[in-house]
């Protein structure tokens, strides 16, 4: 990967450079300017850069719609990008504002609910064919299947006996889980944890959703699912002790999204609280079969030293997060019913 420095003289930006400390588990990000006006992004190569294309078509939209959203700068030479070897860059606009890792109360919920279902409805009015080749991204089946071949292949790894155990148990699950993944598609964000939305700097107002390369054609049970399994954790993804599944923030959220958020059809409302635990599941495997693998997702190793352990304790942590949510699903049914 070439240097941040390097990288932004295709764009003949003269500002400071930052390492952001809003770090996602994919790509790397940094802040020009002081104050900030611009963001620098390295796009990890799972991602074509065919994606930018289809970025300026939903960033256009949303502009449309009234919808704050970051917009690309292109590159001194008219490009929406700037490839090299080991991936690509890009520049944002900055959208000020601030970042949150963990939902800690009612309002923020409502907030948050308020301005995923005003995205929605913004990008419900889209029709668009997407150029970037799909990325299945919450294919369960798959995911199980990744697992698997991850566990089949642990003899002798330093996690081998927690990892399989732990994986063997999210499989059963998996086995067990009753819902349906046969829903309409729609434009979603394809990645809704509560770091990819932006607030005011006082919390009390939802500006915009960021990190869109998820972007895509998907199911609102898989799509909220992942918000709800992140939104409703309190303590984050790296405590399992803490884990729970927050019915309160649930029902602040849901109610808020269904006001703002586009019609949904009876087979979409009945999906959404199965899944809750499918997307937790999901996670769960993929964080387990890395522990394993160590190939996706980035590890914090000053907190975890041991290569793939940061992983373990973040599959567990959804596991449990499963389990509650599957223990409380009837309750999370009773609000989404009485929702309007």
């Amino acid at each position: 990967m070439e240097s941040p420095q390097t990288a932004i003289k295709q764009w003949n930006i003269s500002l400071p450079i930052f390492e952001s400390s809003d770090q996602g588990l994919i790509n790397g990000t940094w802040v020009l300017g002081d104050p900030p006006q611009y963001v620098l992004q390295w796009v990890n190569p799972i991602f074509s850069p065919l994606i930018h294309e289809d970025l300026l078509v939903i960033t256009e939209h949303l502009h449309q719609q009234g919808y704050t959203t970051p917009r690309l700068i292109q590159t001194s030479s008219r490009q929406n990008c700037w490839e090299e070897e080991s991936g690509c860059w890009r520049v944002w606009s900055y959208i000020p504002g601030k970042t949150i890792h963990k939902m800690t109360d009612l309002d923020t919920a409502r907030v948050a609910g308020g301005l995923v279902g005003t995205f929605h409805r913004a990008l419900s009015t889209l029709e668009h064919t997407f150029i970037a080749p799909k990325r299945d991204f919450h294919n369960t089946p798959q995911r199980m299947k990744q697992l698997r071949q991850a566990l089949e292949k642990a003899k002798g790894h330093p996690l081998e006996r927690e990892a399989t155990a732990l994986g063997e148990a999210i499989l059963a699950a998996w086995k067990h889980w009753d819902g349906t993944m046969e829903q309409p598609l729609r434009i979603c964000h394809g990645d809704l944890k509560i770091s990819n939305l932006r607030f005011s700097a006082d919390g009390n107002e939802g500006i915009c959703l960021i990190d869109l390369d998820t972007i895509g054609a998907g199911e609102l049970s898989a799509e909220m699912g992942d918000a709800w399994r992140s939104w409703c954790n309190p303590v984050g993804e790296s405590n399992p002790d803490g884990t729970r599944f927050d019915v309160d923030i649930f029902e602040h959220s849901v109610r808020a999204w269904i006001r703002s958020a586009p019609p949904l059809l009876p087979t979409e409302r009945e999906s959404l609280v199965g899944g809750i635990e499918r997307i937790c599941l999901e996670l769960s495997a993929r964080f387990c079969a890395d522990a394993l693998q160590n190939s996706y997702f980035k590890e914090n190793r000053r907190l975890f030293p041991q290569e793939g352990q940061h992983n373990y304790i973040r599959a567990l942590g959804q596991f449990r997060l499963a389990q509650s949510a599957k223990e409380q699903r009837s309750r999370c049914e009773e609000i989404l019913r009485s929702s309007h």
